[in-house]
């Protein structure tokens, strides 16, 4: 395992970036960007979740099989959305019956 850790001042920079990007996210939702504000709050809050999980969750730092079963996990997520976003997005194909 690597003892390598962060120094506080990275620490520092990642907790204001993190809240800078809080305040960007809410600055975003004040703005009208049609359909694209969904696009914009998901891209900031996956980058508020990669500092996250590189520098608070030592990720950074990690070597071989952590990484590994960390991409794992993100293409398991990402599979998993997908799926479910095919199924959402396909059930405007069948008309439901009725009147």
């Amino acid at each position: 395992m690597n003892e390598e850790n962060p120094s506080v001042e990275t620490y520092i920079v990642v907790f204001v970036a993190l809240l800078i990007l809080a305040a960007l996210t809410t600055g975003i939702a004040y703005i009208n960007l049609g359909t694209l504000n969904t696009v914009v709050a998901l891209a900031i809050a996956a980058v508020k979740m990669s500092l996250v999980g590189l520098f608070f969750m030592h990720l950074w730092y990690s070597r071989g099989l952590t990484r590994i079963v960390v991409l794992a996990g993100f293409f398991w997520l990402a599979l998993m959305v997908l799926f479910t976003l095919a199924d959402v997005f396909s059930r405007s194909w069948i008309k439901p019956p009725g009147p």
